[in-house]
This record gives C-alpha cells, sequence and structure tokens, in this order.
C-alpha cells in the first residue's frame, strides 16, 4: 500500500500507466469483452484486471492519469448497437467520474462496437474489470502533465 494511491491501482497497472506516452490509448472493459485475445494485440501484450466496477476502476485510473486535451476523441465510450445516443447507467456513471477528474464537462464521445474493437486492439493496454452492465467498455488517450511554473 502506498499513501496518495488508490488500492485498486496495482503494480501491474501502475507499470503500464507510467510507461505509457502522450497519445497511447487504454482501454478499460468490461465482463464480456473479449479483453484476453484484445490484449494480447496491444503494446502492452498482456491483459491487465482490477477487481471492481468500471466506474470505480477509472476513477482510481483518472487519480494518476491525463486524458489529452488535444484530440476530441480522448474519452471514449462503446455505443448501444442500434441506440448510438443512448447513455446506459454504467456510462452515465463513467461519465460523472471523468468530469469530476477534468473538473469541467468532459462528454464521452461514442464509438461503434466494431470499431471500438478495432480501436482497442491499436491501445497501449487493456484493463478489464468486474463491472456485469453491459456497455462498459470505455477507451481513454493519454494527455501530456505540464510543467511545475
Amino acid at each position: 500500500m502506498l499513501k496518495g494511491l488508490n488500492p485498486l491501482l496495482n503494480a501491474e497497472t501502475l507499470y503500464a500507466l507510467r510507461a505509457m506516452g502522450h497519445g497511447d490509448d487504454l482501454i478499460i472493459a468490461d465482463t464480456n469483452f473479449p479483453a484476453e485475445s484484445v490484449a494480447r494485440q496491444t503494446v502492452l501484450g498482456e491483459l491487465l484486471r482490477i477487481d471492481a466496477t468500471a466506474p470505480e476502476v477509472i476513477e482510481a485510473v483518472l487519480s494518476v492519469y491525463p486524458i489529452d486535451t488535444f484530440v476530441d476523441d480522448a474519452a471514449a465510450r462503446m455505443e448501444v448497437i442500434g441506440a448510438p445516443n443512448d447513455m446506459p447507467e454504467v456510462q452515465a456513471e463513467v461519465q460523472a467520474a471523468v468530469n469530476a477528474a477534468e473538473g469541467a464537462p468532459r462528454p464521452l464521445i461514442g464509438v461503434e462496437r466494431f470499431a471500438f474493437y478495432d480501436r482497442a486492439k491499436q491501445a497501449f493496454a487493456v484493463i478489464q474489470t468486474q463491472e456485469r452492465r453491459f456497455y462498459g467498455c470505455f477507451a481513454f488517450r493519454k494527455g501530456v502533465i505540464p510543467p511545475e511554473s
């Protein structure tokens, strides 16, 4: 246990988050996502797991992970099939966590299911959560931390 770090952030996850650079993608997926097979295709090449809900994991990750501010698609959610503008409860909870971490509204963009899978395969890493609600899959592009003034 370390002071100042959310206890959900295990050593493997902290290593991956620290190793990522500006513009690298992080996928945070629910239990139904094909996480193992997709993770093998990522830069990290292995699946990370955090045993908590998607909103809890995202809150923990965003406590140390900057979201990219240079692109519009830095915070994304998997769209509901047949209803791309719908935002299920799990996505609304994650949207609230993103807004809190950013200190201002930062809308999650919708990504069609198969386009999301393609984006995930190009990601740096995949974290699978214990989220059982459908459409609990998200992508976050890493930003930068500015120099101290």
